[in-house]
């Protein structure tokens, strides 16, 4: 249960509900010692009927109905509120260690979801997260239950009868050897069913989340037939796993059915013998036993849920204790005014050993612009990426407004940056709220402006609902360049020092992005500007071209300067001109 340990805090945090748990099981299991006493004394009372009068007899028997009724009531009562105090727990305890896992979710860095599935991500705080809820909750208040039972009914059993105590208890070291045997298959297959559920969920949610590439290359039936194959596994896993757990509940029946045999048997060659004195205590000791048939009985499912918990546990601190590569080393916040400058950068990817960036250099002063071409898998979003600090550089220096880059608050870093992502990803949410992202108390006027600068505003009045249009998930409603203007409006209502736009006008028709462009110019003034393309047209008004080839700069100057270049500027320019003209 090493992995479990991890949950200490939690029942530290959440003590007091603990310790009053525990207090009214104790004080729940003392009053249901009262019926197997009066059961005995009812039993007692009968075998002398011959000696008391039937008056007498009836209202003794009376008394003890009585009695039994009021102790089980109360029994019953506070074995609710336990269930009400330590199941909440456990409730609380499941919220925590979601939030935990998802903030720690937050900080990790792109090369840990580059290497790990959404699905299995989802299964953990999940699933993972459910299955331990069972060991704070229902696991602990029956594992608490079982030893506050077993202590008072033996402690009862022990003053009536030693010797009868150790005949009836004969068959326990049995149950605990076989107990310890499934318990070990029970974490070795709940392990593996885990395991094989991540993968489940993760094929399921690459399917949904690809679902229109499925039908246009129409191979619906060949991926049903994948699922078939995954959800066969998983019920096969899912099958022994049951079968392991199913084996413990008969069992603990038989072995408290043997010791039922051994209380009759013994006690009644003890009684004939004298060594008890009445058979009242025979009856005492059968219903002491069955007493402890559900808390022997749910040692098993106890079991189960301890083992499920502790592979799930496990699982769930994989991630936890993976370390953030990137994190915050200034204590003090660090206000960004937004002069960027790379001084011989160098960048490779660890994950694919690619090198990115070659000893890039360049200065951007508060309010320019700077404009990044270059072909496919040149460098030009890894740069994006590095100003933001998603990676960390090996080589070469990245100064903020004449800081390390590494000494800049990590968040006010962050939160300085409006960031416009090449694949535009919106959220299953209303549009309006889709740009108030950016700025979460930002008024209905103030996303219509921003929408306005991002040539959507028109496109969005035409829906029905209008800004309050639900979009489906990864706002599937919307075209490709609707949902790069949306992205659009969303970082220019941030007003953040530094807007950084990865290639985010490359699904926008000529006319719409020179309406774009010339917003922006506007919107910019004071705004450090950053804008990855492959269009002339897009960079040609920025203060600063730099073009980058295998990860070098092989270009850099103003528009005019490069044109007068015979380079690949001027190349892309005159190629762009001649399309244009064509069309």
């Amino acid at each position: 249960m090493s992995a479990l340990s991890h949950l200490n805090k939690y029942f530290y945090k959440y003590k007091s509900r603990f310790i009053i748990g525990v207090t009214i099981t104790i004080v729940a299991q003392i009053f249901t010692l009262y019926t197997p006493k009066l059961v005995g004394d009812s039993i007692r009372t009968l075998e002398q009927i011959d000696a008391l009068h039937k008056e007498t007899v009836i209202k003794l028997l009376g008394q003890n109905i009585f009695w039994i009724l009021v102790t089980t009531l109360i029994a019953g009562f506070l074995t609710f509120l336990m269930r009400q105090t330590l199941i909440v727990m456990s409730r609380h305890i499941e919220f925590d260690l979601k939030n935990e896992v998802f903030k720690h979710y937050e900080i990790l860095t792109q090369s840990f979801y580059k290497q790990n599935r959404t699905g299995d991500l989802m299964n953990r705080i999940s699933e993972d997260v459910g299955k331990v809820r069972q060991y704070a909750g229902p696991a602990v208040m029956y594992s608490i239950n079982t030893l506050i039972r077993f202590a008072v009914v033996l402690t009862q059993m022990y003053l009536i009868s030693p010797q009868l105590t150790f005949y009836s208890l004969l068959p326990l070291p049995l149950l605990g050897y076989f107990i310890f045997k499934l318990s070990r298959q029970i974490n070795e297959r709940s392990s593996i069913f885990q395991a094989n559920l991540s993968q489940l969920s993760s094929f399921t949610q690459e399917i949904f989340s690809g679902i229109r590439v499925i039908k246009a290359y129409a191979i619906e039936g060949e991926k049903q037939e994948d699922f078939k194959k995954l959800t066969q596994e998983s019920k096969e896993k899912n099958l022994k796993l049951a079968k392991t757990g199913s084996l413990i509940g008969p069992l603990m029946i038989f072995l408290i059915g043997l010791s039922n045999l051994v209380v009759i048997s013994i006690g009644a060659i003890m009684y004939f013998n004298g060594q008890i004195p009445d058979i009242g205590i025979i009856a005492q000791f059968i219903l002491y036993i069955n007493m402890l048939t559900w808390p022997v009985a749910s040692l098993g499912w106890v079991s189960t849920m301890i083992q499920e918990a502790e592979a799930s546990q496990k699982r769930i601190n994989e991630f936890l204790d993976i370390k953030p590569e990137i994190y915050n080393t200034a204590k003090e916040h660090t206000p960004i005014d937004g002069k960027i400058e790379f001084q011989n950068v160098s960048f490779t990817y660890d994950d694919t050993g690619i090198k990115a960036l070659d000893n890039v250099s360049f200065t951007l002063e508060k309010g320019e612009t700077l404009a990044i071409l270059g072909k496919t898998g040149s460098g030009k979003s890894t740069i994006l990426s590095l100003i933001a600090r998603l990676y960390d550089i090996e080589d070469g220096k990245i100064l903020i407004d004449n800081n390390p880059i590494k000494d800049c608050h990590l968040n006010d870093l962050r939160q300085s940056i409006a960031f416009v992502p090449q694949d535009a990803f919106l959220f299953s949410d209303t549009i309006s709220n889709n740009i108030r992202f950016g700025k979460e108390d930002a008024t209905e006027q103030e996303i219509i402006e921003v929408a306005k600068k991002a040539a959507v505003h028109e496109n969005i009045i035409s829906f029905d609902k209008g800004y309050n249009t639900v979009l489906g998930e990864r706002g599937l409603t919307l075209s490709g360049g609707q949902k790069q203007r949306v992205s659009i409006a969303r970082a220019l209502i941030k007003e953040s020092p530094i807007l950084i736009l990865d290639d985010s006008l490359s699904a926008v028709d000529t006319e719409t992005e020179e309406n774009i462009l010339k917003s922006l110019e506007k919107h910019s003034k004071n705004i450090t500007t950053l804008i990855v393309t492959h269009r002339i047209s897009s960079a040609k008004n920025a203060d600063k071209i730099i073009i980058l080839e295998n990860g070098k700069v092989i270009e850099n100057g103003t528009h005019e300067e490069l044109i007068a270049k015979e380079g690949y500027y001027n190349e892309l320019h005159q190629k762009q001109l001649s399309e244009k003209e064509l069309l």
